[in-house]
């Protein structure tokens, strides 16, 4: 394998010395570049265009050829697996995913399978292949999954859900059918992400989306331990080059202790959290990934800037930060903000290096 021409963000995650803080965003690739609006129209769907390796590298370097970022991130669905295992994945049009057959019956919890990533979910190992090459060592390629407990929120629910009501009942009334389905799920995405390292990701992100809406005492016993798991289970480097992982619990301010623990590499923060008292409580173990507010790109380039600057200033001086958005970038921001963001870390950042 040839070095990488820009590996700061690989670096920043090992908290080695960078010249500048990396900067790549969450949901880079999106409904706020028109760009990218003309390739979904082509593929005819979200899910064509998810499962077709040509439109997927497409999307995916669509955000680098407009913005100076520091990493790509592979263009997928955090819901690849459950639709693998054949729960019938679907998009209605302004209603997000949904599941033809969501787990309510035991059977059909028993029948449960890990997917062969090589079999299952080709289209994504190969659209990693093909992202990799065509990014030819410019800068990293960032594999991902949903975290196990956030994938069981959509299986069981059906879909995207206001309470989680369904998921809830499961976890207090029949704790061993909810622990069933996150045993299934954490070995299929343990053997996901791995695939993907295999194929070429150079860095892995675990998206524990909903794991914020489970009490203290949930999130230790139906989140962190998968969490744990994948990350014991995971491929530490690949072709002789570190792959490093990151944990993005969103709500999860309370628990950073518990989730540097597990042994991951970095931690994800959402906006609530301030990741000067981030780094003072965990910093000294794992990076830091994050954390301007998404709505910040609602404002103006002056606005941006200086919210930017707040959250460099935030961490301080030294390693280990990634700049990203507590959460993904709005299919509504302007992709002028967005330059305007990428900008700012890069103008700004050297000063604490």
């Amino acid at each position: 394998m040839s070095k990488l021409k820009n590996d700061t963000l690989i670096r920043a995650l090992k908290r080695e010395p960078t010249p500048y803080t990396p900067v790549w965003i969450m949901r880079q690739a999106g409904r706020y570049l028109p760009e990218y609006n003309q390739t979904r129209a082509r593929a005819g769907s979200f899910l064509a265009l998810c499962k077709n390796p040509d439109f997927a590298t497409e999307v995916t370097l669509q955000p680098l050829a407009r913005f100076a970022l520091d990493a790509a991130i592979v263009f997928s669905d955090i819901l690849t697996i459950p639709d693998a295992m054949g729960l019938g994945l679907y998009f209605s049009e302004g209603e997000g995913p949904q599941f033809e057959r969501p787990l309510r019956d035991e059977w059909e919890i028993r029948n449960l399978f890990v997917p062969d990533p090589g079999e299952h979910l080709r289209y994504v190992l190969d659209a990693v292949a093909q992202i990799r090459r065509a990014l030819a060592n410019e800068v990293p390629l960032i594999g991902f999954s949903g975290s196990p407990f956030t994938l069981a929120c959509y299986m069981v629910e059906g879909g995207a859900s206001a309470d989680f009501r369904m998921t809830k009942s499961m976890l207090y009334n029949r704790p061993q059918v909810l622990h069933h389905i996150l045993d299934i799920n954490t070995r299929a995405v343990t053997a996901y992400l791995n695939a993907q390292i295999e194929a070429g990701a150079q860095a892995v992100m675990l998206f524990d989306t909903w794991g914020g809406v489970l009490s203290g005492t949930a999130y230790r016993e139906f989140s962190l331990p998968y969490l744990q798991r994948i990350v014991a289970g995971l491929k530490r480097e690949h072709g002789g080059e570190a792959v490093p992982n990151i944990v993005f619990t969103k709500g999860g301010g309370q628990w950073l202790e518990d989730i540097a623990a597990i042994g991951c590499d970095a931690v994800g923060l959402d906006w609530n959290t301030d990741i000067g008292e981030a780094r003072r409580r965990i910093g000294n173990r794992v990076a830091l990934q994050g954390n301007l507010d998404p709505a910040v790109l609602f404002s103006s380039p002056e606005i941006i800037k200086r919210q930017t600057h707040q959250v460099l200033a935030a961490f301080g001086h030294g390693n280990g930060h990634v700049f990203n958005l507590g959460h993904g970038v709005s299919q509504f921001t302007s992709p002028e903000n967005v330059a305007a963001l990428v900008n700012a870390v890069h103008e700004l950042s050297p000063h604490y290096h």
